[in-house]
């Protein structure tokens, strides 16, 4: 029997569509901005810096720099900060490694040892975890993998400044952990002010530093498969698969491509022995998966090399890791797109698995929106700066792919292309993780088919 409708119990409320269960990624970007005004407003202050205060600006582009772990300075990280500043930059390093909404979550297990459904959803999106159930330990795994790199890089490189260059102990224990935490993070931050250029031929430092930064960017949820299953590679999933496999010839071929191009140039390659420039060369494809360290003259290198540079900075790491780029399961999946597109293949498989449709897609969207991201600016900037467009184009890659390398422009630029880099870095770090859950949380079954026509291309 139907009921009256005043006896009828209410229907469920649903939540409106702007909260946090139905749009995670909007308190992601929302942390990440508090995270940078709070970064912006310590760097500010006089005791952050060791002689004159910092601009305004020169705080906010540090900020946002460190907290998108990209790497990219207009001041001197070494000599212009204060230990207090250098400290905060450590922090917001951190922070932003983790990821904001990451950080919180694991703020709230360790007060209340229990994680909300809203706090996994966000969570979730940050980590990329595959299911609720897993946020839990994820999180706790982030943190174990994250202070046993650390640990041990730190460790490593404390040492060798140390033993191999009469640094006293309790400087080059501070070296040590600044260097390490931002390896890991893929910051590129360095107290010196070449970077690595001082270090091109020592493995002892340069290897312990790359390895942080291969741990770092390859993503956690990999770290984690890879470690479950080391002893069945077989059975990794294909996220893990392509991540490892696309990481290692890009890892390869970067090496190749740079001592291909900067094995003549004077001064860069050219004047190091056989056994530097492998080694050079190896950091150099290294970093730049969005790492920002260098150990050659960046300014010094060929545009050719620049050119180079440039995409294997867009392509960037591997996913919910701490690089950025578009990420190398992107660029795999749009590779075997293509490759099955030659073979007339009806289906895009890797791995003997089939690939999606709507992975397909999202992978398009997130390159040509890259590739939007990219264009838009260095049109702008090169229209209206002195600065050549290959040195430009390297720049805005550099802060979009939150990777730090730098042909030695940032600082002359003007401030409004300074503020550009900053939206850029804040756009790079945050709109992987944003754009990606929004597809995620949009996808719905249609009850209906268009029909289909045809369009010719090419």
């Amino acid at each position: 029997m139907r009921l009256p409708a005043v006896l009828r119990p209410p229907a469920p409320r649903r939540p409106p569509a702007s909260s946090t269960a139905s749009r995670p990624g909007r308190l992601v970007v929302a942390g990440f901005a508090v995270t940078v005004a709070i970064g912006t407003l310590l760097l500010v202050l006089p005791v952050s810096a060791s002689g004159r205060s910092a601009t305004v600006v020169e705080a906010l582009f540090t900020a946002t720099s460190a907290v998108c772990v990209t790497g990219l300075a207009v001041v001197d990280t070494g000599t212009f900060w204060s230990p207090f500043g250098q400290a905060v930059v450590l922090a917001l390093i951190q922070v932003g490694g983790f990821g904001v909404m990451t950080a919180a979550s694991l703020l709230g297990l360790l007060l209340s040892r229990r994680l909300d459904l809203r706090t996994r959803l966000v969570a979730a999106a940050s980590t990329r975890s595959i299911g609720l159930g897993d946020v839990r330990s994820v999180l706790v795994g982030v943190v174990r993998v994250t202070l046993v790199v650390e640990g041990v890089v730190a460790l490593l490189v404390t040492a060798r400044l140390v033993v191999g260059y009469d640094v006293d102990f309790w400087s080059a224990l501070w070296q040590g952990v600044f260097h390490a935490v931002s390896a890991f993070n893929n910051a590129g931050f360095a107290l010196y002010p070449d970077s690595l250029i001082g270090f091109v031929g020592d493995p002892w430092m340069c290897l312990p530093l790359c390895a942080a930064v291969v741990v770092g960017g390859i993503g956690f949820p990999v770290l984690f498969e890879l470690y479950r299953r080391r002893a069945r590679p077989s059975r990794w999933s294909l996220h893990s698969k392509l991540t490892v496999v696309t990481s290692a010839v890009l890892l390869a071929g970067g090496t190749l491509f740079f001592l291909a191009t900067e094995w003549a140039n004077p001064r860069t390659l050219g004047g190091l022995g056989v056994g530097e420039r492998l080694l050079a060369g190896l950091t150099q494809s290294v970093m730049a998966r969005t790492a920002g360290f260098n150990s050659l003259d960046t300014s010094a290198m060929n545009s050719g090399t620049w050119l180079g540079t440039d995409v294997l900075m867009f392509v960037g790491g591997g996913s919910a890791g701490t690089a950025g780029g578009i990420k190398v399961v992107t660029f795999a999946v749009l590779a075997f797109v293509i490759w099955s597109e030659l073979r007339g293949d009806p289906d895009v498989t890797a791995f003997d698995r089939r690939v999606s449709p709507a992975t397909q897609r999202q992978a398009v969207s997130v390159a040509l929106l890259g590739v939007a991201a990219v264009l838009a600016p260095t049109l702008v900037i090169t229209a209206t700066s002195p600065h050549g467009l290959d040195r430009v184009l390297f720049e805005v890659t550099s802060a979009f792919s939150t990777t730090g390398l730098s042909t030695g422009i940032t600082a002359d630029l003007a401030v409004p292309h300074q503020l550009v880099l900053v939206g850029l870095m804040f756009l790079g770090r945050l709109g992987p993780i944003t754009f990606g859950t929004a597809l995620a949380l949009r996808a719905r079954p249609r009850l209906y088919r268009r029909p289909e026509s045809a369009a010719v291309i090419g």
